[in-house]
């Protein structure tokens, strides 16, 4: 394994206000938690690091429309609805990535957080990256992980879009395939362990 790239998953505002009953919730948002459970397992038996990353907006913000910005309420530091979604793995070698601690919209991961600095210590080279929303914080989470110069995969099977005009979530991943990431399923994991042993 010693000459393989170092591998880093990061799941995107997997949180109860994004899933289905929220207050800002993408349709079937719930669906990307058996996908990325298997995926974030999988990573860390293997030794490899696991990121969540969580919108943790203040109870006032630009962000919320109430105060001029684009979204309803959200993900309010310390209540129901900014906490992981309940079947969401939870592990003490994952590691916490908050944003959206102030006015700005940080629809990235890499928005006002230390993440790139992390994945580099940890000598990452490739960011895999699933979540919610496709069209909002995943993609440009993804676009961001490539601006740091990291191989990207986003999981298309591991990912549910908000949709605020139909076809926005397609538009997003031709959007992070022309940036160049490479668009896979959550599965292809497995099968590169399963061909591993050839090499």
């Amino acid at each position: 394994m010693g000459n393989e790239k170092k591998r880093a998953l990061t799941v995107v505002d997997v949180q109860n206000d994004f899933c289905p009953g929220g207050t800002l919730a993408v349709d079937h948002g719930d669906e990307v938690v058996e996908p990325l459970n298997k995926l974030m397992d999988d990573f860390l038996e293997h030794g490899e690091p696991v990121f969540k990353s969580r919108d943790w907006h203040p109870p006032q913000t630009k962000h919320f429309s109430d105060y001029g910005g684009t979204w309803p309420v959200h993900c309010v530091q310390n209540t129901r609805g900014a906490e992981f979604h309940p079947s969401l793995l939870d592990d003490k070698h994952i590691r916490v990535v908050s944003k959206g601690l102030g006015d700005e919209d940080s629809y990235s991961a890499f928005d006002g957080t230390d993440l790139a600095l992390q994945l580099q210590r940890l000598g990452v080279e490739e960011v895999w990256v699933g979540g919610l929303a496709t069209d909002y914080c995943v993609k440009n989470t993804v676009l961001d992980a490539l601006k740091h110069s990291f191989r990207v995969k986003a999981l298309k099977d591991a990912m549910r879009a908000v949709e605020v005009q139909p076809g926005d979530g397609e538009r997003a991943i031709e959007e992070m395939r022309a940036a160049g990431a490479e668009i896979v399923e959550s599965q292809e994991r497995q099968e590169q362990e399963a061909g591993a042993g050839g090499r």
